[in-house]
């Protein structure tokens, strides 16, 4: 799956919601660090029965090592949707991926 979702990114068939932007705009994340982030991104959590729609959870780094976590669509719609963004807290997760207890 992540490798659809990045060859559709790749090709600017993706999209973000409301959500997205307004988080990226109060987090500093731009455009250009999520592309990045994707582009190496591994899936961390799937949640195939989200109730707007199946999503996922996927965690990359930019090029200046700069963590996000970005939630979107499943690549079986005609756009990727960009749900959030954001940088992991060091606090509360362990290696950016697990919930610390």
């Amino acid at each position: 799956m992540i490798q659809e979702i990045r060859a559709k990114i790749a090709v600017d068939l993706f999209e973000l919601s409301r959500h997205a932007v307004d988080q990226s705009l109060k987090r500093g994340i731009t455009i250009a660090e999520m592309l990045e982030a994707i582009a190496i991104a591994e899936l961390i959590e799937d949640y195939p029965q989200d109730k707007y729609g199946p999503t996922c959870l996927i965690l990359g780094y930019t090029q200046a090592k700069r963590p996000l976590r970005i939630l979107c669509s499943y690549p079986t719609r005609p756009l990727i949707k960009i749900i959030t963004v954001y940088e992991p807290d060091p606090q509360q997760w362990i290696d950016h991926r697990v919930r610390k207890a």
